[in-house]
């Protein structure tokens, strides 16, 4: 059985994306979204955006949504890979590149100081984050943020980071980091 979310704001606000019934995949919901945007603002005009674990592309397509000049969206199960790449084309989101691969050893490739933010939201039985945070903050810019959405909170930030905003929403524990600009 497939559910939907919808895009909240931006561009494509209230398209569709399907949802598809995955062990652990769990759609940032809608309440949770519009904080975010809230924080970061809605006009992410030319930002470099890496939604690591992108499930249903929810968090990926929303910074896309809202002008994000890249957005990559890493994900390893082939089903979701193929899901994720017909909304792209759906919405013909010339910005999104989908990428079939496991988040973590990407991240260990990636070269430093490379986006403005990092989505970080692994499925929460796979106990990834301290290793999602750690190989995720070299890869962002001074000034720039992790986005990481877990099922207890987080009180130390990655290293070089300080924890900006937080939010308990039913059994999500948002964060959002920002990399200190010296």
């Amino acid at each position: 059985m497939t559910h939907e979310v919808r895009i909240i704001g931006g561009q494509w606000k209230r398209s569709k994306l399907p949802v598809a019934n995955r062990p652990g995949l769990r759609p940032t919901p809608d309440r949770v979204r519009e904080t975010l945007f809230n924080w970061l603002g809605q006009d992410l005009t030319g930002w470099r955006v890496l939604d690591a674990f992108a499930g249903s592309g929810a968090l990926g397509f929303e910074t896309a949504s809202r002008g994000a000049a890249e957005v990559l969206l890493l994900e390893s199960d082939a089903a979701l890979v193929h899901s994720l790449a017909a909304v792209k084309a759906r919405l013909q989101a010339g910005a999104v590149q989908v990428i079939a691969t496991d988040a973590l050893a990407w991240l260990a490739r990636c070269a430093p100081a490379r986006f403005d933010l990092v989505l970080l939201d692994p499925p929460f039985d796979a106990n990834v984050f301290d290793a999602a945070l750690a190989a995720a903050a070299p890869t962002a810019v001074p000034g720039g943020f992790i986005y990481l959405e877990a099922p207890r909170e987080f009180m130390l930030a990655p290293l070089g980071f300080t924890r900006h905003r937080y939010l308990r929403a039913g059994a999500v524990h948002a964060h959002l980091f920002v990399r200190e600009q010296g």
